[in-house]
């Protein structure tokens, strides 16, 4: 870990990680890099496509500093060999010499054999039903052992750790404090009675962020190349980010996925009520993140929007708009046409 006396160092964690250190930490697995390096989308980790002589690119994924214990690190790699190994289509880091977790300069890193694909549509039945069955396989593995070291999914680290952390922080401008923090409260309570309601529901090993972009799709199907936030939770987080739009429109989209879904794992339909509580969790969880990240520079180059009074009179919209939802009746799925 890097806990050494250089400020710069310690503030910004990503400071010294050059393009050579990039080089050098694939050459180390014994590839010969040809020069270019290109960022990828990434800002909780730093993610670099490298170009190899005679070969394929490769992806090297430098974790953040200080964010996981490398157990936990060593637990997402396992559950990707683990799921890879069964034929899942999921991009599991390169093993050289029976390890999967390097280190270069300080930082650890892993590096997978690059594969394309584009986002997911998601915009017809076979598509919704074919993205159903492959989290229904994932789940079925993810069932057959339990992780040690990964989060549990918490409403309260989600929800309430951040509600206090942006009130205590300062981040919520002055008019609209109240606003937000009523809200918050408003929205919590219901979060805690729905989850109490199903207590005890099942969890299972899941993918944890199963959001469009974090899925590829190519003519084989779908698959995901990264676990970085893979969890103990219900299964319901790994479908309710696939489905949007109307409430007419989600009910269609969610039977799709589940008639998909049930070909390989039981679905406890009683978690249909974690719709829209998970989905007030990960808006109030995304403002959070932004906050206790503002420190590393290249989150208000990407995100220079979140400082404005705007960004926060939105969110204190949207948050409504979730309480609104959160009264509602849950969704059902719409039966297959």
């Amino acid at each position: 870990s890097m806990d050494s006396s250089n400020p710069a160092t310690a503030e910004h964690p990503y400071t010294t990680l050059t393009p050579d250190v990039v080089i050098t930490a694939v050459e180390a697995l014994g590839h010969r890099c040809d020069g270019r390096v290109l960022a990828l989308n990434s800002y909780e980790n730093r993610v670099y496509q490298v170009g190899l002589d005679e070969a394929t690119p490769v992806v090297a994924k430098f974790y953040r500093p200080g964010r996981w214990p490398t157990p936990a690190i060593l637990e997402e790699h396992a559950f990707a060999l683990e799921l890879a190994a069964a034929e899942v289509p999921v991009v599991p880091p390169v093993v050289k010499d029976g390890r999967s977790l390097f280190e270069a300069e300080g930082f650890r890193y892993a590096v997978y054999p690059r594969q394309g694909g584009r986002w997911p549509e998601l915009g017809r039945a076979d598509e919704r039903a074919q993205m159903g069955r492959f989290l229904g396989r994932i789940h079925a593995i993810g069932a057959t052992r339990t992780f040690r070291y990964r989060p549990h999914l918490d409403w309260r680290v989600l929800g309430g750790e951040t509600m206090d952390y942006l009130l205590d922080a300062g981040w919520i401008p002055p008019h609209i404090e109240q606003a937000y923090e009523t809200l918050a409260e408003d929205l919590l309570g219901l979060v805690e009675q729905r989850f109490a309601e199903l207590t005890p529901y099942r969890v299972t090993r899941l993918h944890g962020d199963c959001h469009p972009g974090n899925v590829l799709w190519t003519d084989a199907g779908p698959h995901f190349v990264d676990l970085d936030d893979c969890k103990t939770g219900p299964a319901m987080q790994d479908l309710w980010m696939l489905i949007s739009g109307s409430r007419e429109e989600m009910s269609e989209q969610l039977g799709d996925l589940l008639e998909g879904y049930a070909a390989f794992a039981d679905f406890d339909y009683r978690e249909l009520a974690l719709l829209e509580p998970l989905r007030t969790l990960r808006i109030m969880n995304y403002a959070g993140w932004l906050a206790r990240r503002w420190d590393d520079p290249a989150f208000p180059i990407a995100f220079p929007w979140f400082e404005e009074p705007k960004f926060w009179e939105q969110h204190v919209l949207n948050l409504r708009e979730q309480l609104a939802a959160m009264q509602e009746p849950a969704l059902t799925p719409a039966l297959s046409r």
